[in-house]
């Protein structure tokens, strides 16, 4: 059977304005954090090995571990609050409906009893605190008028809760039962999260007015701040003690990260400004951090996340990033089978290598949206959504020049002769241009509309599928397409053809679920009954010695059929990516890559039956 040999994992999901909270379990050395639908458990010592929780009905935004690091609170954009185990199958233990809008903080107390939870109220609560068994309230929050970004827990006995938000207020609870003691309005803008230190003497918050302000964690009184001189420069959008309590790192819109000594009597002093290089647009603005150990990430808005090491603050990050959106598309390099493109549709395209995961992100110069991609030996063919098809030459990590052809209609699907890569065939919806180079060199109208196509290695013949179901194979002379046969089985809109590697067969998918192998001389079916996908096939790849052949649907599953073996010994992989497969390739015999809606790439090892 297969199983999951890697996983690259999505980055946390952004948005402008806005600081994002990931958290952490310090004796398992794991972060948390949202994208989607899904929440991320990620081992910073081994950033491979991931874990996905994806039973969220609607966009989850915060995610916390319980104190013995057994449980996972984590909340979405509805108000609920799901609490599940941290190991294994994440067996759900309780789920309840907390506000009755968006959650934007959660934690949990000490004593892993109760949580507290704030957010967007929509005219009732914005805070409220519950046992985590039964879903009882633990007290009355009153004091905040609009939307509370941020709460927290004091760590120590005597129980306190303080709250921070849109109305520029730090509120401060005693409890439990939790009463409103004080409030505090030493911040002009909002106040976008606010942490004890971890011996609960001391709370901090940072706001959009740059400020940091610390009070005393037992009355709540205000202490002191950080220094204004070497301040940030933009909103702080969020804070995170150091393990012993005498140091927070905050990070900023102003782009950099700042390591700040806090002393006894409360002000905070600046130690080290963290830089993170990046592109220096709008996308390296941080808006998330986390102190962990020896460990201080960093989140940027673009989703990059940088792993400084709090021993060495010189030594450059570790930086990893991957898709944010859903990934559209996946290409593996013929001349290093090892490397894996994937692109998004917002225009970005992600290389990993095969055992190391993220190793840059391509850099193009025009930065146009991506429908389909494909990889020939030195560049990568794209097309997007402005009519145009994309010739990018690839040295390395870099992009080198572009060159656009301009069709004149939406592609609908690209394909190129792996042997002649100058061969283009982009189909459009009623016909199909031909391309060599960059020069367009014949339009043809088929008359029926056109849904997917695929050019035969050596550039000799193409077949072209129709919203009827029919697959009509044509002979490439010079500049023209001359049919040959129509073939008819399917039973729906062909929605995907591939050649085999050693050119004697090719596979078709259609969106009535349904795959078949086609014997290429003869026309004759050499594997039927492929049927065992619930919804439309996205994506189908073959293996190098064209032995196997794989699937991908939008029904979440990976399913691999042995050409010489029936249908009915597959192999498949239940619930790949949450919301569907939309891309699947193999890199050897053994190793197939798949991605799908949740922004994730997947490496499955298969072993021989």
């Amino acid at each position: 059977m297969p199983e999951l040999a890697e996983t690259y994992a999505c980055v946390p999901s952004t948005e402008r304005g806005r600081g994002i909270l990931i958290s952490g379990d310090p004796k398992s050395n794991s972060i948390l954090y949202t994208n989607g639908r899904s929440v991320v458990i990620m081992n910073l010592n081994n950033p491979l090995n991931v874990s996905v929780y994806g039973e969220h009905a609607y966009p989850a935004t915060v995610a916390r571990f319980s104190p013995n690091g057994e449980w996972i609170a984590s909340a979405d954009a509805s108000g609920t609050v799901r609490i599940w185990g941290a190991h294994n199958e994440h067996v759900l233990k309780k789920e309840f409906k907390v506000l009755s809008g968006r959650i934007d903080d959660l934690q949990w107390s000490p004593d892993g009893m109760r949580i507290v939870a704030s957010g967007e109220g929509k005219g009732k609560s914005l805070v409220r605190a519950f046992m985590w068994d039964s879903g009882t309230n633990v007290g009355e929050f009153d004091g905040h008028s609009r939307r509370v970004l941020s709460c927290a827990f004091k760590p120590t006995r005597p129980f306190r809760i303080v709250t921070c938000g849109e109305d520029f207020l730090v509120n401060f609870y005693e409890g439990p039962p939790f009463r409103f003691k004080l409030s505090h309005r030493d911040h002009s803008n909002f106040v976008n999260c606010v942490r004890f230190s971890p011996d609960g003497s001391k709370f901090i918050s940072v706001g959009s007015d740059k400020k940091g302000i610390i009070f005393d964690g037992k009355s709540g009184e205000k202490i002191g701040e950080l220094s204004s001189e070497d301040g940030h420069k933009g909103s702080i959008y969020s804070v995170s003690w150091s393990p012993d309590g005498k140091q927070v790192l905050t990070v900023s819109a102003d782009k950099s990260a700042k390591v700040w000594e806090i002393s006894e009597d409360g002000n905070g002093q600046l130690k080290k400004t963290l830089i993170i290089s990046g592109s220096s647009g709008v996308d390296d603005m941080l808006v998330g951090c986390l102190w962990q150990n020896d460990h201080l990430v960093t989140v940027s808005l673009g989703g990059t996340i940088s792993i400084f090491s709090a021993s060495n603050l010189d030594k450059a990050p570790l930086q990893l990033s991957g898709h944010m959106k859903n990934i559209t598309s996946l290409a593996v390099l013929k001349s290093d089978p090892k490397t894996i493109l994937s692109s998004s549709y917002d225009g970005l395209i992600v290389k990993w290598i095969q055992g190391v995961g993220f190793s840059g992100k391509l850099q193009r110069k025009e930065n146009s949206q991506i429908k389909c991609l494909a990889a020939a030996e030195e560049e990568i063919v794209t097309s997007g959504f402005d009519n145009k098809i994309w010739r990018v030459s690839l040295h390395g990590d870099q992009c080198g020049d572009a060159e656009s052809i301009d069709i004149g209609s939406q592609p609908k699907d690209l394909s190129i002769a792996s042997l002649s890569p100058e061969l283009a065939l982009v189909t459009t919806d009623s016909g199909v241009v031909m391309l060599r180079g960059t020069k367009v060199v014949s339009t043809i109208s088929l008359g029926f509309p056109v849904t997917a196509s695929a050019v035969a290695p050596n550039g000799s013949e193409a077949i072209i599928g129709g919203q009827d179901g029919k697959l009509h194979v044509y002979s490439i002379n010079g500049d023209t397409l001359t049919e040959e046969k129509v073939l008819e089985k399917h039973r729906g809109a062909i929605s995907v053809i591939r050649y085999s590697p050693d050119f004697s067969m090719f596979a078709s998918g259609d969106v009535n679920r349904e795959a078949i192998v086609w014997d290429r001389l003869s026309h004759e079916v050499k594997l039927k009954n492929m049927l065992y996908h619930t919804a439309r096939i996205n994506c189908l790849a073959w293996s190098p010695n064209s032995s196997m052949v794989a699937t991908g649907s939008l029904d979440t599953c990976v399913i691999i059929y042995e050409v010489d073996k029936p249908a009915s010994s597959r192999m498949t992989i239940k619930g790949a990516h949450l919301g569907g497969v939309y891309g699947v390739a193999f890199t050897d015999e053994h190793s197939v890559v798949s991605c799908g809606e949740d922004a994730c790439v997947r490496v499955w090892r298969l072993t021989p039956q």
